[in-house]
């Protein structure tokens, strides 16, 4: 349906992703009574509520929407899926939409000089001869660009909308893919929709479906470069791949291609595939390296790191002696270092980058604090950087240090998702760079941490080589202490547990393959034989523990995010019923399918760089919720979900709230560099294709005090006998190694640190 209608007031806005919910008027009867405002208005035009993303806030134009009527907790609203502005062809109907605010760089003085030089023709010199603007006084060159970059995005993003109109796609899906391919993108979506393969989110049977619903060639060139395309996007992001070998590609391919055809004789050849495969790699779409196809942007992170990591390998830091050093930091610190950490700490301080690895409890806390203490006594005046994955690792970091600037690397590198990539940036003000929980650090983050890091800077990464690999692609812990030239200190006895505690312990019998475990207070098994008892078990464990503990410091993990009484998504909703249920006084939102109450604990389920968190004053003290976070829904009103990730707050709209899971349970995968109390992990053999020895150890190694082992014991013999999954296509040790032996043909660079203080 259509509905011309003009801007009355707004709502709510949410200034990052450009949400709204507005208020308009209109003369049009044929809204629908349910959807109109029970007031009347001196100009007699209907009020009524539409909600959309980029909706104009200025009554300067009248806007013709397009969209469906969707009733929700705040009564029938239009949801606005298309819209254009109508503006009226006279001098102020004009003037006045040049001074909206609609088109960035022209404000209301130069709207006004605008339409006095050009008149009713404002628009057509804007769109087609911009660059007469200059005879304006005040607009510059470079204010020309961005009237002229605001002017083109507004345009194609209406265009776009216009022709993804078969997708159903929001404005902020067009704003993703307006951002991906830029202004080329409306003439490459008119040559073939299988260009939106290349987007996150637009799967190729997506795409395919709705090509082919309107008479589209099966062997379409486009077609099968989108469906490879998409093979290659969808090993990197669910596999973990950082290329895929060919004949694995077009078989991958194929499949996608001939799936739903039928008759043999119609289906498409593997020469079809390979023709076009050679054709992007010709036409540098993809990159072919020893008959590894890779990602362009994907392939140049792998080779740039290696190179940076090969030329810290070859940096020799100005010798320094520690043993009075170490002495004061011992006295000063309170602490004994055994001669694994010892060894830890000196090594630090003999190259620029080196890397130590342990289990639980075994110290690496505590070299962590020495060696920042070593750095300070040395050099008083330098930067030391703290950072990690994710802002719990990143917080535990600043406990354990007292230096409480630790902070994301995200945060330390002030980068906003993978679209921050291209810019270039000046190299990281820090001496001394100490990185934890690296093990969940993938191949982007590592590209973009290493293309920082300048010539003399010391860097230490911390974590566990035997956690599971990081949630992105490309194992790169692993593969730095696998390249040989990376120093590596294993620290490998137990330290952090009280006298008689068998977390550790037993975290290590995992590891080395043995499910002989022993059993006490603090590690427990409970016997139940299906998923339905276990299920009951861990609902009345759960509550049991956080009765004693609070909910926060109890975890459930699950092998499983959906299937069975005992995976993550179903625990959670028993638990919820269980100890939050619905109630006529309790808020509660859903969105996605989900149910979201006050005092529910929640979870994010993807990085958004956008959100604005504050204190509880309404400060705002940062931006970025990453996946992965946890924290309580404290508030809900107006369709806005409020959560208190530990003191600091974020305030949801609607349109983000199934970015939130709940988080009574989570996936073991999504439990990476948190820690709690107690830790509850249902085992089951109807778990197996995802039980494995690094999957249970990075489990039980969440706990800090307290382990609780829910089901049958055969599924946790399945899960010890069952070593790491497949190792991930990455070349980046190998590269590493090709690259160092290139450089050792030139004379070492020697790159002195600061004398000692």
């Amino acid at each position: 349906m259509s509905i011309v209608a003009a801007f009355d007031r707004t709502l709510f806005y949410n200034e990052a992703s450009r949400y709204a919910v507005l208020q308009l008027k209109t003369a049009d009867i044929m809204i629908p009574q349910e959807a109109r405002k029970p007031y009347h208005y001196h100009d007699h035009l209907t009020r009524f509520t539409a909600v959309g993303y980029d909706l104009p806030r200025t009554d300067a134009v009248k806007m013709e929407l397009e969209g469906s009527w969707v009733k929700g907790k705040y009564g029938l609203q239009l949801q606005v899926e298309h819209w254009r502005e109508i503006v009226p062809p006279t001098l102020e109907g004009i003037r006045g939409y040049l001074a909206s605010g609609l088109l960035k760089g022209i404000g209301e003085k130069t709207a006004d000089a605008i339409v006095q030089r050009f008149g009713v023709d404002s628009l057509n010199v804007i769109e087609q001869h911009p660059e007469k603007l200059l005879e304006i006084r005040g607009i510059t060159e470079e204010r020309l660009e961005e009237i002229k970059t605001g002017y083109a995005e507004s345009k194609t993003m209406r265009e776009l909308m216009t022709i993804l109109a078969p997708f159903k796609v929001t404005p902020k899906t067009a704003m993703a893919i307006y951002q991906h391919f830029g202004a080329a993108g409306v003439s490459l979506l008119r040559e073939s929709f299988f260009c939106l393969c290349q987007v996150p989110g637009f799967g190729f049977k997506r795409v395919d479906a709705i090509v082919q619903k309107s008479g589209g060639n099966p062997h379409d060139p486009m077609r099968v470069q989108g469906a490879l395309f998409y093979a290659l996007e969808k090993s990197r992001s669910e596999g973990g791949h950082l290329y895929m070998e060919i004949g694995s590609l077009l078989r991958s391919t194929l499949q996608l291609l001939n799936d739903g055809i039928p008759l043999p004789e119609e289906r498409l050849k593997q020469a079809e595939a390979e023709r076009e495969l050679e054709t992007m790699i010709q036409t540098n779409v993809v990159v072919s390296n020893k008959g590894n196809i890779y990602l362009p942007h994907v392939y140049k992170q792998e080779c740039e790191t290696a190179l940076k990591i090969a030329q810290m390998a070859l940096e020799i830091p100005a010798p320094v002696n520690l043993t009075p050093v170490m002495e004061q930091v011992k006295g000063k610190l309170g602490i004994s270092l055994s001669k694994r950490q010892t060894e830890g700490v000196e090594m630090t301080f003999r190259h620029n980058l080196s890397i130590i690895t342990g289990g639980p409890g075994t110290g690496k806390s505590t070299i962590l604090k020495a060696v920042v203490e070593a750095y300070r006594l040395l050099y008083p005046n330098s930067i030391i950087a703290l950072a990690a994955p994710t802002g719990k690792a990143s917080r535990r970091m600043a406990e354990t240090t007292g230096i409480d600037n630790a902070q994301t690397i995200h945060s330390l590198l002030r980068i906003h998702g993978e679209d921050s990539g291209g810019r270039k940036r000046e190299p990281l003000k820090a001496d001394l760079l100490i990185v934890d929980e690296c093990s969940m650090m993938d191949m982007w983050l590592a590209h973009q941490l290493f293309s920082r890091i300048g010539p003399g800077t010391k860097v230490l990464l911390v974590g566990d080589a035997d956690q599971l690999e990081s949630v992105g692609a490309g194992g790169v812990f692993l593969e730095l202490i696998d390249s040989g030239l990376v120093p590596v200190t294993v620290l490998d006895e137990i330290f952090r547990q009280a006298k008689g505690s068998l977390i550790a312990y037993n975290a290590r019998s995992i590891n080395e393959g043995n499910g002989e475990l022993n059993y006490g207070l603090d590690f427990a098994f409970i016997r139940a034989d299906d998923q339905e008892s276990t299920a009951e078990l861990v609902r009345s464990l759960y509550k049991k523990e956080a009765a004693k503990v609070g909910m926060s410091q109890v975890q459930i993990l699950s092998p499983y995010r959906s299937e069975g009484e005992a995976s993550a998504v179903n625990l959670n909703n028993a638990i919820q019923e269980a100890i939050n249920p619905s109630k006529p006084e309790k808020p509660e939102v859903t969105r996605g399918g989900k149910v979201f109450r006050l005092r529910d604990r929640v979870m994010q389920i993807k990085n958004n760089y956008d959100i604005v968190l504050h204190d509880s004053g309404g400060k705002q003290l940062s931006t970025g919720v990453f996946n992965g976070e946890t924290g309580f829904v404290i508030g809900i009103q107006h369709g806005t979900v409020t959560v208190n990730y530990d003191g600091r707050y974020a305030d949801y709209p609607l349109e983000n709230v199934d970015e939130l899971d709940l988080a009574y349970a989570m996936t073991i995968h999504k439990s990476q560099g948190s820690e709690c109390d107690t830790v509850i992990i249902p085992m089951l053999a109807a778990h197996k294709v995802l039980l494995s020895r690094n999957l249970l150890y990075t489990a039980v190694t969440r706990a800090k005090h307290r382990v609780l082992l829910v089901g049958q014991k055969k599924a946790l013999y399945m899960a010890v006998a069952k070593t790491r999954k497949g190792k991930r296509n990455t070349l980046l040790a190998e590269r590493i190694r090709l690259y160092h032996q290139a450089l050792t043909s030139q004379a070492p660079k020697r790159v002195p640190l600061k004398k000692a203080s």
